[in-house]
């Protein structure tokens, strides 16, 4: 669609991720086996004839930036429109500081926005998971010549107060916003996606207005500006914490899920490495998982989400777990609700999340890490025998010397030593008792492919029912 700048904010840290955004921008996180979580706001871009794409990264950017590339998987390797990446800069007259909030992030770039073709700019988060065509959301807005258009829909009213609360008038018109209110006077919220008109949007920015729900909007509306909103009613999810990544995820395994990544008519597409088909061995038992390419499975896995290259030895057992990339499951390990980042390795007969109570929180992450789910962070190596609990947080690059003893206990925290010493931290209180005797792990990892091929944007195969032979 010409005349149209799409500009994805794709700069936050994401906190609430724990572990799986301390060393990549949230957008970068990986979804549904072989996606980041950056590829649905890009695919619903190609798939709405949005071909002239500006994201703004700042926080961790590298693995976005590799990711991302040249846009060739998105059809965005253009010398006309097409992709391009921006970082905070420093110019002369302005301090050295990171963007402040999302309209700062814009204003930061506003020549960008001021020279692009066209009379309306896109503004999108890079961190939701969501299908939509932006057409007729651009055509709302156009026809009621607005000067901005609000995406907005209905959330469970115990979830509206993280966003802002929207009041529509029978004609669409935004007649009263709440911006996070503690007590929400509706479920009615905005999806953090707006539609402005670029003569507006130019003329509402400035150095005091550092964000769009807190400041921007509220401002248009104080001045008289035409604000409007656009119901939307398809699946959407801001995956900003770990029970709602989990969650999201685990709603791709429904027999008809509300998120078809299967839809051949609106492919979500993707960087893929060439990897060989998945391999599901002999003595295999899959049921009602996605496994992505590369994946070989000898073990069980159940009701879970397998990004390519995760191998699964005989006698292991994956349920309800999110397991990224090059993972390794040893012989006779369990995973139980957990997310395990990428090139973990589980030794043989360890646990990963053990117990019933899935209620005690993480003592160093309560407010993260308090719904059952055991995270590991990336390359960490959990040893033969170890068990652990729930709520556990196991930290990146942590090895067998980190754990000094053969069970976490659920809330506790294993940090790598060299790492947790570099920032003078101790210990969490309770990781005692003595190391742990880890002999070498049993055969080889599944080669991790490097190449850049574009793969297929078909998604990871889905198995419904076993055993499978």
């Amino acid at each position: 669609m010409k005349g149209v700048l799409a500009v994805i904010l794709a700069g936050g840290e994401g906190e609430r991720l724990s572990i799986l955004s301390s060393v990549r921008a949230k957008p970068a996180v990986p979804f549904g086996g072989k996606y980041r979580i950056i590829d649905f706001a890009l695919s619903n871009c190609v798939n709405s004839d949005v071909d002239n794409v500006v994201v703004l990264t700042q926080y961790n950017p590298r693995s976005l930036n590799d990711h991302i590339g040249s846009g060739r998987p998105w059809d965005l390797d253009r010398t006309s429109g097409g992709i391009r990446l921006l970082q905070p800069y420093v110019s002369r007259g302005r301090p050295n500081e990171w963007y402040r909030g999302t309209a700062d992030a814009v204003l930061r770039n506003i020549e960008v926005v001021r020279q692009a073709p066209g009379d309306t700019v896109l503004v999108l988060a890079g961190d939701h998971i969501y299908k939509m065509d932006y057409q007729p959301f651009l055509a709302a807005h156009r026809r009621h010549r607005a000067d901005v258009t609000i995406a907005v829909r209905t959330v469970p009213i115990e979830d509206a107060s993280r966003f802002g609360i929207v009041t529509l008038d029978d004609g669409d018109r935004v007649v009263d916003w709440q911006e996070k209110p503690r007590v929400p006077r509706s479920n009615l919220v905005s999806m953090g996606i707006y539609v402005f008109s670029k003569r507006a949007l130019l003329h509402w920015l400035d150095e005091t207005r550092i964000d769009f729900g807190a400041h921007v909007i509220p401002a248009m509306l104080t001045g008289g500006a035409r604000v409007f909103g656009y119901r939307f009613d398809g699946y959407w999810q801001d995956v900003g914490t770990i029970e709602s990544y989990w969650q999201a995820t685990m709603d791709l395994l429904d027999e008809r899920p509300e998120l078809d990544l299967y839809d051949t008519g609106w492919l979500i597409h993707t960087r893929s490495e060439e990897r060989a088909p998945a391999r599901i061995g002999p003595t295999a038992s899959v049921h009602r998982s996605m496994i992505s390419h590369g994946c070989v499975i000898y073990g069980t896995v159940e009701h879970s989400v397998l990004s390519p290259g995760v191998r699964v030895d005989v006698g292991a057992v994956v349920r309800d777990s999110i397991v990224m990339f090059d993972c390794v499951i040893r012989a006779g390990a369990q995973v139980d609700r957990a997310i395990l980042d990428k090139k973990v390795s589980v030794g043989s007969n360890a646990v990963v999340g053990e117990g019933s109570d899935l209620t005690i929180p993480n003592r160093q992450e309560p407010t993260r890490l308090n719904t059952g789910i055991t995270v590991v962070g990336k390359r960490a190596m959990i040893p033969t025998g170890v068990r652990l609990g729930r709520n556990v947080k196991i930290a990146e690059d942590v090895r067998a010397g980190d754990f000094r003893g053969r069970v976490v206990r659920s809330g506790q925290t294993v940090e790598h030593r060299a790492s947790a010493d570099s920032r003078g931290a101790s210990r969490t209180a309770g990781d005692r008792a003595v190391s742990v005797a880890v002999r070498p792990a049993d055969g080889a990892t599944a080669a991790a492919g490097h190449g850049r091929g574009d793969g297929s944007d078909l998604p990871a195969a889905r198995h419904i029912s076993g055993p499978i032979d």
